[in-house]
């Protein structure tokens, strides 16, 4: 069959699958057949509508992963007696910081992709619906997900073979950031929601309060002196909370987030607003938005505990290094997380990227235009490899200097660079998995991102860290190998489906 045989069919599919409320079918479409209907992205180019969602998510972004480097570095600037351990503590945080994204992000998933596809097809008044489900679900839920980390800190603890000291660290972190769940987690969908309905700038700035927030508490009450090469700057507090000073920094711009996104919401933005009618728990439109967020939350912690199972294979290589020195056996994990960061940077074009992709995607396919969201999917790739590539460059380059800002410490000196250019030469199947990864769950087929995913995480990357990692003996360094390595295949799989077809027929 011809692509443009292909084309047509999954369109034509896809228009049956299409149901307005009886309030939508009152509006009067605002835009030619095809564009865009209703939303901030309404009457704007495809190139014009991919800056004007990515732009604010970049910059969003960067300030988040600030925010956790700046974390990383209150911790390497902790007193000698307590640094190690603290900085094993943080390190593992991050992936709790990992969890709590994934599992709050669920409903985001779901809301964001109902209320693209609405705002596509100019349907105002189910998107207004979806918006208050939304916030209650993750209200909801982010009392659900403040249990689960209570109950899972000193198991994790264990799990990474941590010793006493950093153990104890990772417990009160875990606790404090559990405290703070219910309003992260409205803050995090609401963010999502305004995504879908075109605007990205609005939770930009949310985020660039609520980071100076986090930043400026974690400072005041760690009682650490912050080095800037050989500037430094001293803490004129006497707090000295340390480990517990950034976790309350942390939980604090939580909560603080969470009360700004919401009254953005109650104000409102084009063609979208937080009405209280649309409070009261609607079971049918719960389900929905389930529908679409429990695979992509499934799809998430299926990521995340393979990637337990990847700090476990580091506590067994800590292990083996620790009748060397005990010294460079504490510090592995560290290594590892002060890498994860600087990695992190380097995702920040991709994810942004990818968000404009998925909201665009799911809002051409509101306005029965499958060809504009494949088109704006594929110009979104190009865009995520030439800035993530270039970024990659700078990993390969200059992997020293990059890990000198964090830690001075002699053994992350020696093995962060290795891995920084691991991921480097690796950033253009980054690219590429990302940003198609978030167009498939843009358009709502979250079921094939989770089957995916899940496929990849446990059957290629774990069995290939433990090999090149364990088994082998290559260390960290072949860990890193793998866990790359193993990106690169899951970039193949995305695209596969991608071009299949499959995800513009879902049904929302």
């Amino acid at each position: 069959m011809k692509e443009s045989e292909r084309t047509d069919k999954i369109e034509k599919q896809r228009l049956a699958s299409m149901q307005p409320s009886p309030e939508d079918l009152q509006e009067p479409l605002s835009e030619p057949v095809g564009s865009i209907q209703s939303g901030s992205l309404a009457g704007k180019s495809m190139s014009a509508a991919i800056w004007f969602l990515a732009m604010p998510i970049l910059v969003q972004q960067i300030l988040v992963a600030c925010v956790g480097l700046a974390d990383k570095m209150f911790a390497g600037a902790l007193p000698e007696n307590v640094v190690i351990p603290a900085m094993d503590a943080i390190g593992i945080g991050s992936y709790i910081g990992w969890f709590i994204a994934i599992a709050v992000s669920g409903v985001g998933v779901g809301g964001q992709a109902l209320i693209a596809r609405a705002m596509g097809g100019g349907q105002k008044a189910t998107a207004s619906v979806v918006l208050g489900q939304s916030i209650v679900l993750a209200g909801l839920w982010g009392f659900v997900v403040g249990i689960a980390l209570w109950f899972v800190a000193a198991p994790l603890g264990d799990l990474c073979q941590l010793a006493p000291a950093a153990k104890n660290y990772l417990v009160q972190y875990i606790h404090i950031l559990a405290l703070s769940m219910p309003l992260c987690s409205i803050m995090t969908t609401g963010a999502m929601t305004l995504h879908g309905s075109g605007d990205t700038l609005r939770p930009a700035i949310v985020t660039l309060f609520v980071n100076v927030v986090n930043v400026v508490v974690s400072f005041v009450l760690s009682g650490a002196d912050v080095r800037f090469g050989e500037e430094v700057l001293t803490n004129p507090f006497d707090w000295d909370l340390h480990v517990i000073g950034i976790a309350l920094g942390t939980a604090t711009a939580y909560i603080v987030g969470g009360i700004c996104i919401v009254g953005v919401l109650l104000r409102g933005v084009k063609d979208l607003k937080l009405q209280v009618k649309d409070l009261l728990p609607r079971v049918d439109v719960f389900q929905k938005i389930a529908r679409i967020g429990i695979p992509s939350f499934f799809e998430g912690l299926s990521m995340w505990s393979a990637n337990l199972f990847v700090l476990y294979f580091i506590g067994q290589i800590s292990a083996k290094l620790a009748q060397e020195s005990e010294e460079v056996a504490q510090g592995l994990q560290g290594a590892h997380v002060i890498a994860v960061q600087w990695e992190a940077f380097s995702f920040l074009p991709g994810f942004a990227i990818g968000t404009a992709a998925g909201a665009l995607a799911g809002q051409y396919l509101g306005a029965n235009n499958l060809k504009a969201a494949r088109k704006s999917t594929l110009i979104c790739v190009s865009l995520a490899m030439l800035f993530m590539g270039t970024m990659g460059l700078g990993m390969i380059f200059f992997g020293d200097t990059l890990t000198s800002i964090i830690s001075n410490q002699p053994m992350h000196l020696s093995l962060v660079p290795k891995l920084l250019f691991v991921a480097g030469i690796m950033q253009l199947g980054f690219a590429v998995m990302m940003v198609i990864r978030q167009t498939l769950k843009g358009a709502g087929d979250t079921v094939w991102t989770f089957l995916i995913t899940s496929f990849s995480s446990w059957c290629i990357r774990l069995p290939a860290a433990w090999y090149l990692g364990v088994h082998l003996d290559y260390g960290l360094v072949g860990v890193w190998y793998a866990l790359c390595g193993e990106m690169i295949i899951r970039a193949m799989l995305f695209s596969i489906r991608f071009f299949q077809g499959g995800w513009a027929l879902k049904k929302l």
